[in-house]
């Protein structure tokens, strides 16, 4: 009898977070759907279960010219968070192996309170300044606001990795005659490489999908993929079969990066110390 009501609650915790998984992933599988049809068939009621597939909406999103947004996305992307990456590990590392845990507390929290601020209320200053720089409309001030958006990431993550490096490790390379540089980068950097990596990850897919920076600083220019995606929709209607399969282009990116990332992520970040 209680080997019955175990199976059944197994059953039932099972069967609801398949349904708690359906209900994340459906918004997504309906998108990718609704790429494959026409304009007409998007819009019909009730929709359409079975049709033709077609590929002329992303025929029609790859001539609209899709490559020179995606040249911007990626340049954005990668650039940014190879710029916080250079600048979010030393840092990680100098609050772990280098101050004080108060120190390193105090100097966490107060990175991470930059992150927390709402976007809404930096934007017009920032409007200002790449206007006096002239910067505005242009790349690399994406690459600017990304790098801060996703600095805090990066140090945040990255002293929790490091933080499992094991400290007597760094100690035997200090006898070895290691230096402060070679410590970090051959020793606490590869046995936090999976960590790392997870975090410079998730820094490109933040700054992959912002659309807010990026439809306020370089709309005209120097626009993204997120900002071409607003460019098929207007007050009067939505093309929703083109907005559909620009948005499938579009999510195969950080979908695929999001599966890397959670590989890394469930990996032991000591192991290599313990082989």
């Amino acid at each position: 009898m209680r080997s019955r009501r175990r199976w059944g609650m197994r059953a039932m915790a099972t069967g609801g977070t398949y349904f708690a998984i359906l209900l994340f992933v459906f918004p997504v599988l309906w998108m990718v759907v609704t790429g494959f049809k026409t304009e007409r068939q998007a819009y019909t009621m009730p929709p359409l279960l079975w049709f033709r597939p077609t590929l002329a909406e992303f025929r029609l999103a790859l001539a609209s010219g899709f490559g020179t947004y995606l040249s911007h996305s990626v340049e954005a992307s990668l650039v940014s968070t190879a710029i916080a990456v250079v600048l979010g590990v030393p840092a990680a590392y100098a609050m772990v192996f280098r101050m004080r845990a108060k120190q390193s507390n105090n100097l966490l929290f107060f990175v991470l309170s930059t992150r927390f601020m709402p976007f809404a209320a930096i934007i017009v200053p920032l409007y200002v300044i790449f206007t006096k720089l002239h910067l505005l409309d242009t790349i690399p001030a994406l690459i600017l606001v990304y790098t801060a958006m996703n600095l805090p990431l990066i140090i945040w993550m990255g002293r929790s990795y490091f933080m499992d490096v094991p400290a007597e490790t760094l100690e035997a390379a200090r006898l070895d005659g290691a230096n402060l540089w070679q410590e970090m980068f051959r020793i606490a950097a590869p046995l936090s490489r999976s960590g790392l990596t997870a975090s410079a990850l998730l820094a490109i897919i933040f700054a992959w999908n912002d659309f807010f920076f990026a439809v306020n600083l370089t709309y005209t220019h120097s626009p993204t993929l997120p900002i071409m995606v607003s460019s098929f929709m207007s007050n009067e209607n939505v093309f929703l079969a083109k907005v559909s399969g620009l948005g499938t282009l579009i999510v195969v990116v950080p979908v695929a990066l999001g599966l890397y990332a959670q590989r890394h992520l469930v990996r032991g970040l000591s192991a290599g110390a313990l082989k």
